[in-house]
């Protein structure tokens, strides 16, 4: 993914690789913010040149060099975010879609296509990536199994296993190395939406296949819609061609808001894992709830079991925003068992830890003490705590 920019390594910081990683050719171009390409084609007077580029996108889905042909294969501007991406996670090429389902996909179809249709999958998983492994809708068929019956449910078939660590929306975490052994060579794919690489680099502890739903926190500000695998760039190549056969493309506009949203990634995500352990630690010690998840690796998501009604605090909530997604710069709570996790079987749900009184809060950017109070108040009249017993207090 060189697209004219130097893309020699150099050991920087992750900080850094946010601000600076796909603008590497800005300056030499005279330009300090990147360019937005919105052209759907490009021209070319050479046209036995662009066979022979087309000739090699169809043999290993290798992105052509010189101009761009056509946006379903490829867009500068898309193209930039990808690198940037990449350099962030560890691995050599990054492909983006028009969203993380679309993503998902395109993975899904790339290990179809060479008759390996199984996959194991470790629960919970996002709603929608549950339903489309066990709907079955792109003729895959799945093995729930916990992290360590991986190894025992793999078969000749086995084309994928999937985790999401932490995970949706149980923020239940994942031994990610040792799931890598127990695949042995079949592709372990992490969903990292919740982690950010900020937190967690996947591929760095064997993942093959690093999934995000880049409209959560690469994006952050709630204004776009994406998704992107982030891999070598053998299998990037066959990411890119099921992209341009299927047309799940993301929009160079919303490469460019990915792009600049990267570059505040480490800030936002530090400063939001900050208020959401401070928020978990405030839970944990109020009597109105009965239990709360918060990931060892930190983070700003927060899910907690309340005794009273959950469906009560959606509507009570002021300040924070009753919505689905994350990752935003401000708050968001949801009930999963009504919303992102209701296409799932009740039984399943429950089984992966889904509680109907489980409640799952994206922690924004906002005053501490503000998002506080706005929960103090959505959770109702605080009830009374037990009496301290004489042993209790010696205790």
């Amino acid at each position: 993914m060189d697209n004219g920019m130097d893309t020699r390594r150099t050991t920087r910081a992750l900080a850094t690789e946010a601000v600076h990683a796909g603008r590497d050719d800005l300056a030499g171009l005279g330009l300090h913010a990147p360019p937005i390409d919105l052209s759907t084609t490009y021209p070319s007077y050479d046209s036995r040149a662009e066979a022979a580029r087309i000739d090699a996108f169809a043999t290993i889905g290798a992105e052509p060099d010189g101009p761009p042909v056509y946006g379903r294969l490829g867009n500068p501007t898309v193209a930039r975010f990808e690198t940037a991406l990449a350099r962030l996670e560890g691995t050599e090429s990054a492909v983006a879609f028009a969203s993380g389902m679309a993503a998902l996909s395109a993975v899904l179809l790339v290990r179809g296509s060479m008759g390996l249709r199984h996959v194991v999958a470790v629960r919970p998983l996002y709603g929608c990536s549950d339903h489309l492994l066990t709907a079955g809708l792109l003729g895959s068929e799945v093995t729930w199994t916990d992290p360590a019956g991986v190894a025992d449910a793999l078969r000749p078939d086995t084309g994928l296993v999937l985790v999401e660590s932490p995970a949706n929306p149980t923020l239940a975490e994942i031994d990610l190395r040792a799931v890598v052994h127990a695949c042995g060579s079949v592709p372990l794919l992490v969903d990292n939406t919740f982690a950010t690489p900020v937190l967690q680099r996947p591929a760095e502890q064997g993942a093959r296949l690093v999934l995000h739903s880049a409209t959560k926190y690469l994006g952050g500000h709630g204004d776009v819609l994406a998704g992107v695998v982030a891999c070598d760039e053998e299998f990037a190549g066959k990411l890119r061609q099921v992209r341009f056969a299927t047309g799940g493309v993301l929009h160079p506009l919303a490469g460019y808001l990915l792009l600049r949203g990267l570059s505040t990634l480490p800030v936002r995500v530090r400063a939001a894992s900050a208020n959401a352990a401070e928020l978990a630690a405030r839970l944990a010690a109020d009597p109105r709830v009965s239990r709360v998840h918060y990931p060892r690796i930190g983070g700003a998501m927060v899910a907690f079991e309340v005794h009273g009604d959950p469906h009560a605090v959606i509507a009570g909530v002021r300040l924070i925003t009753p919505a689905v997604s994350l990752g935003s710069v401000d708050s968001l709570i949801q009930h999963p068992a009504s919303i992102s996790h209701r296409i799932v079987d009740a039984d399943d749900r429950r089984d992966a830890g889904v509680s109907d009184r489980l409640l799952r809060l994206s922690v924004g950017l906002e005053d501490i003490e503000d998002l506080w109070t706005d929960l103090d108040q959505a959770l109702g009249t605080p009830a009374r705590r037990p009496a301290r017993t004489e042993a209790a207090a010696r205790g």
